[in-house]
């Protein structure tokens, strides 16, 4: 059964939904507050995906979710709000979420959406890769250990980064139409996944800015090249 910490401080909706994914064969952690989530997560409790409230008491979802990212780069986590401000679903992308669901909402849907992340994560990165370490310019890129190496540096990727990576260097110097990597990456080509990508080439732009033969080109309605200046 795949693990999932859900964090809601309404009793009565975590209580439903902590029934209503154990019933669909999810091994439910609910807890009601950010703090309570950080205690399970330093014990050394690991889970396949997390559910966040955004707005909660001691600690809102998005510093959650910022914690949450700096001890588990590559845990899924999906958002649940009240609100339903562009700013808030901004904000969520950037912090990596891998999807926003506005309350209300049907239990089904949330389930859904939970096991298609659970899918897609499990295929994210082939259990057998011709190469374990890739050279990317000044970078090396470790496929099997998800990390990006600069010299005595190194840098956790989530797997939707390292699979974003593997596709660009796969492609190198060509371009890749948005829907392709949309469709390989992230299972969908509807808005919030290309806004979503859209924060995530913004981040790895960030995370090649060290080697200046390395660039990142969108063409506009298109679709993205990674250019590697030999």
């Amino acid at each position: 059964m795949k693990s999932i910490l859900l964090v809601e401080d309404d009793q009565d909706l975590g209580m439903i939904l902590q029934q209503y994914m154990s019933i669909n064969d999810l091994e439910v952690t609910w807890v009601m507050n950010g703090r309570e989530a950080l205690e399970i997560l330093d014990q050394g409790t690991v889970f396949d995906l997390a559910v966040l409230d955004v707005m909660m008491p001691e600690m809102d979802g998005f510093t959650l979710a910022e914690k949450v990212r700096e001890r588990f780069a590559s845990m899924p986590f999906i958002f649940l709000t009240a609100r339903k401000m562009k700013e808030d679903m901004i904000k969520g992308l950037q912090l990596g979420a891998d999807d926003y669901i506005v309350k209300p909402f049907d239990a089904d849907v949330l389930v859904l959406k939970i096991n298609n992340l659970l899918h897609r994560f499990d295929s994210m990165i082939p259990q057998a890769v011709s190469h374990d370490k890739i050279q990317i310019g000044k970078y090396i890129f470790d496929t099997k250990n998800l990390l990006l190496n600069f010299q005595d540096e190194q840098r956790n990727l989530s797997e939707r980064e390292a699979k974003l990576i593997s596709l660009f260097v796969a492609n190198k110097n060509q371009l890749v139409k948005r829907e392709t990597l949309l469709n390989h990456v992230w299972g969908d080509d509807d808005f919030f996944s290309g806004r979503s990508m859209d924060v995530f080439v913004t981040r790895l732009r960030k995370y090649f800015k060290n080697d200046e033969a390395i660039k990142i080109k969108s063409t506009r309605g298109v679709g993205l090249t990674f250019f590697i200046d030999s």
